[in-house]
Formats: structure tokens, C-alpha cells, sequence
């Protein structure tokens, strides 16, 4: 009789396996769209660097609008379309588009969102699609503001790149479960002007040596200044309560390409879109 047993528990185990698998509907991928390109960073790489660590841990497929455009005034095709994101689960925007000021374009880009469709900002897009007295604090709701509404945080500016000191002050949220605080390589830390409904996520300290103009010499004395600011973070936009997330960190390929930012990007992905579990896992389907 003993003998009989091992034999149907295996038979048993396989079936229960077998009727779980079948029963498990199919998964489609996420569908993403990175939209990239404009000022400042090498995002001809970038985005390939995003893509395939998306794609590497996610059940994604990751699509690109990118522009080789190195300026502030970079524009994106794609957005001239009303309906521009209709084949995409979330979108990535990682544009560098300051002076990009014409209201009906940025407005198009957020009637998407407005919609409902969720988006991760990364780097430069917290400086795009700026105008006016963009420096002072915005009136929420005013014609300068629809961008800062949008993410949920207004910044104008950064200082000089040096390492930054993350510490996640959410550690229970579920895109920050179980992530470790970790020190960048050089970055830029970018300011909080004021925050705009965000929720924060995690903070960086930076220790800022005075900025030196161009042909003078630094100051052998001088001493580094602590700056700190809300570096990641959560919003619910428009009348969806859209899911959008935010990070400020990502100037150089080598940060971007960091397992630690990463992690963090997909699991955000996973949260805008409701992939997400409390403890951080993955829901079914959507891990590699």
C-alpha cells in the first residue's frame, strides 16, 4: 500500500498543476511606450537601456518614439495624433522638452492622461513643457501650471552632479517594498519648488560644492552645502485618479542602467497599470 501512495500523490500534484495552468487565463504583455529624446542626455542609449531592462523583467513590450533632436525645443510626432496613446497600457515620458511652450500640444499629451492612461516621468521630463514665471510657485489650475498639475511636483532646477544619498521614506508602499536605500554615482539632484498632491516615495541628500563660471577658478576654501528633496514619488491626476509616478534621478547612462533603477521603474509599472501587489510581487504573468 505504501508503495501506492508516492506514485498518486505525484499523479495528483501534476493534475492540480495541470488544471491551475489551465484554468489561469492569458496574460497579455504590457504594452509601453517610451517617448525620448530632446536636451542634455544621450538618449539614443537610453532608451535602449530602458527597453531591454524592461523587457528583461517584465511580460512587456516596450515600443519607442524617439527623436535625435539635442534641443530644448524637441517635439514628438506621435503627439499630434488626439488619440496618440490608444495602443498603450502606461507610458514612459523621459523627453527634455523646456521650450516646447505651445499649450494645445502639451494640453493634447494630457488629455491621455487626463483619460486615463497611467505614465512614469523620468529626469528632464520634471523641466519640459514650462513657461511664464515658471520659477515661482505656479497657481494650480493656471495656464503655466498644466504640466506640474500633471506630475504633482513642481521643480525648476538642479544643482552640480555628485553622488546623491536615496533613502526611501515609504517603505511600505508597494513599488518600494523591500527596496534598500543606495547612493547614486554622480547625479543631479533636482529642487522641490512645491508639491502639487504628490506622495513621496523616497528623498535624496546631496552634498553641493558651489557651482564655479566658466574660466574663473574654484575656491580652494569653499565647503560643501547638504541640499535635500523629494527624489520619487506617487499622483493621482485628473478625474480618473490617474496613476502616475515620478522620479528625478536618471541623467547619466550608468544610473539608468543600474539594477536598483530598474527594479524601481518596473515595479513602477506594474503599479500604474494595477500589476502590482501590496507585499511588491509581481501579479500573475507579468514577471520574467
Amino acid at each position: 500500500m505504501k508503495k501506492l501512495i508516492a506514485p498518486v500523490l505525484t499523479l495528483a500534484l501534476a493534475a492540480g498543476l495541470y488544471l491551475a495552468q489551465a484554468a489561469a487565463p492569458d496574460v497579455k504583455p504590457l504594452r509601453v511606450l517610451i517617448v525620448a529624446g530632446g536636451c542634455c542626455h544621450d538618449y539614443e542609449k537610453q532608451q535602449a537601456i530602458l527597453k531591454e531592462g524592461i523587457e528583461s523583467r517584465l511580460n512587456a513590450v516596450v515600443d519607442v518614439a524617439f527623436n535625435p533632436d539635442k534641443t530644448t525645443k524637441a517635439t514628438f510626432e506621435i503627439y499630434k495624433a488626439k488619440d496618440w496613446a490608444k495602443d498603450f497600457d502606461v507610458i514612459i515620458h523621459d523627453e527634455c522638452s523646456a521650450d516646447v511652450t505651445d499649450p494645445a500640444y502639451v494640453a493634447n499629451i494630457l488629455d491621455a492622461h487626463k483619460a486615463g492612461v497611467p505614465a512614469l516621468n523620468l529626469h528632464c521630463a520634471m523641466h519640459s513643457y514650462r513657461w511664464g514665471n515658471f520659477k515661482e510657485p505656479v497657481t494650480p489650475g493656471a495656464d503655466n501650471a498644466g504640466w506640474y498639475d500633471y506630475i504633482g511636483l513642481q521643480s525648476t532646477g538642479h544643482g552640480p552632479q555628485s553622488p546623491i544619498d536615496i533613502t526611501f521614506t515609504d517603505a511600505a508602499h508597494p513599488i518600494t517594498k523591500g527596496l534598500q536605500n543606495w547612493t547614486t554615482i554622480n547625479e543631479e539632484l533636482y529642487n522641490n519648488v512645491q508639491v502639487l498632491g504628490a506622495k513621496p516615495l523616497a528623498s535624496g541628500k546631496q552634498m553641493q560644492m558651489p557651482r564655479v563660471k566658466k574660466g574663473e577658478k574654484a575656491d580652494p576654501n569653499a565647503k560643501a552645502t547638504e541640499a535635500n528633496a523629494i527624489i520619487a514619488w506617487t499622483h493621482e491626476y485628473g478625474p480618473n485618479k490617474t496613476r502616475i509616478f515620478s522620479t528625478t534621478i536618471g541623467h547619466n547612462n550608468d544610473t539608468v542602467a543600474d539594477a536598483r533603477y530598474l527594479t524601481l521603474l518596473t515595479r513602477a509599472l506594474l503599479w500604474t497599470t494595477g500589476k502590482l501587489a501590496e507585499d511588491g510581487t509581481p501579479a500573475v504573468g507579468y514577471a520574467k
